[in-house]
């Protein structure tokens, strides 16, 4: 049966609609990990990802960058992203290349740099939130089912709501 205008079904596998990606502790090989969901295997390496690039790019606010620092940023924006392509889904991993664009030149100028952290960040905090939401979503479906079984066990009772001997919850 098709989802209805009011389902959010977050197992759907559409191009539109905002990304709820599933967070997994677990390392992924990259082999075989395609499950069709948008996955983190390494949350805490993506947290410290993101705190870095966005430093980054607060620090390229901050003070004008020679050359030489200009290329160094450039390295280690290219080298983020190269990690991140490493803890994310195959789903996760196509948005991201499609989001950021490779430098036009060996050293880019600070506004291109800025640019480019500030897109990375971006998605990063956008990729937050879509983990906050889906945790969030799937809190209030494990009350809702709490719910649901603490009713059954009522009616189950005959509605009196009284504990008989042997029962443990």
């Amino acid at each position: 049966m098709p989802p209805g205008p009011n389902s959010n079904s977050a197992d759907s596998n559409s191009v539109e609609g905002p990304v709820t990606p599933e967070v997994v502790d677990t390392p992924t090989t990259g082999e075989g990990s395609d499950d069709g969901g948008e996955q983190v295997a390494r949350p805490t390496k993506l947290i410290r990802i993101a705190a870095m690039v966005r430093a980054l790019l607060d620090e390229a606010r901050r003070a004008p960058l020679d050359d030489a620092g200009r290329r160094s940023l450039k390295e280690i924006h290219e080298r983020s992203i190269r990690e991140l392509q490493e803890i994310l889904s195959p789903d996760l991993r196509r948005e991201l290349a499609e989001v950021t664009l490779p430098f036009a030149g060996e050293t880019p100028s600070e506004s291109e740099l800025r640019i480019a952290q500030a897109q990375l960040v971006g998605w990063l905090e956008g990729l937050f939130h879509g983990i906050q939401a889906t945790l969030f979503t799937q809190q209030i479906q494990a009350q809702r089912q709490f719910e649901d079984m603490r009713n059954r066990r009522t009616l189950e009772m005959g509605g009196t709501g009284e504990r008989t001997p042997g029962a443990y919850l």
